[in-house]
């Protein structure tokens, strides 16, 4: 208890699943959370649920694919709260397993406005808030997709690339400012996330779900968070630009 004790973290996506568990996990850890989510109800439900537990915390609607709301997101937090310590850019969508052969425009252009782009306008963002206080934490939620080749549809596995990669840039450029960037690339994680897809690509969906079999176990929201108080904590002061695989060793063989 304690490891996140007066920081401030911004979490996107975090009005239900992973994000949700990872801004509970940092509340519990003493941190003033931001819930950022364009679904209005599911934010409002977790700020609620927040403060009844005697934790500080407010709540953004927020769609990262709107440059306007990216900004309030950063500017609301620093009003409320003085500061940004920690973002988390956890706000993603799937590409319904597309394969190259059948990708559609609107869907590429979707995932990719919110998930790279996304991430992009909140880094962009928050830097310099970071670098006015002498430094913060970024933590990208990236996919087992973003370090292997065949476990999604093409959309998602190049955006997830993509994040991978700006993981590095800005370890590596701000890195000496005391900014830290690291990035979790979690496997099957039991959200429900899968079951809400439709139109799925059954050709897609066929070929990257082909090594399944192969995966120990799928993993909790619980399982994420954890790690996610590791990567925003001093205890992972050493660690950066790195990518941490959340699979229980299936992309391992």
């Amino acid at each position: 208890m304690g490891r996140l004790e007066n920081k401030v973290a911004i979490v996107t996506g975090s009005g239900a699943g992973i994000g949700k568990a990872i801004a509970i996990s940092y509340a519990e850890e003493g941190a003033k959370i931001v819930i950022a989510d364009f679904n209005e109800e599911a934010l409002n439900a977790t700020v609620s649920e927040l403060k009844e537990a005697g934790h500080e915390a407010i709540g953004v609607k927020v769609n990262v694919a709107v440059e306007e709301d990216v900004v309030k997101m950063v500017d609301e937090t620093v009003k409320a709260f003085g500061k940004v310590d920690i973002l988390v850019n956890n706000a993603g969508v799937g590409d319904n397993m597309q394969a190259a052969g059948n990708v559609q425009d609107p869907t590429w252009e979707r995932v990719m406005d919110i998930n790279v782009t996304g991430v992009m306008r909140g880094i962009r963002k928050v830097l310099p808030v970071f670098l006015e206080n002498g430094g913060g934490t970024i933590l990208n939620m990236a996919s087992i997709a973003g370090l292997t080749g065949g476990r999604g549809g093409l959309a998602y596995t190049a955006a997830k690339h993509a994040i991978v990669g700006m993981t590095k840039n800005v370890a590596s450029q701000y890195g000496p400012q005391n900014v830290r960037c690291n990035a979790i690339a979690p496997a099957s994680i039991e959200t429900g996330f899968a079951a809400t897809m439709t139109n799925v690509d059954e050709f897609g969906m066929k070929v990257a779900t082909r090594g399944l079999n192969l995966l120990p176990k799928s993993g909790t929201i619980q399982d994420i968070s954890n790690i996610a108080i590791f990567l925003a904590s001093d205890e992972s002061a050493y660690i950066n630009g790195v990518t941490l695989a959340a699979d229980a060793g299936w992309s391992a063989y």
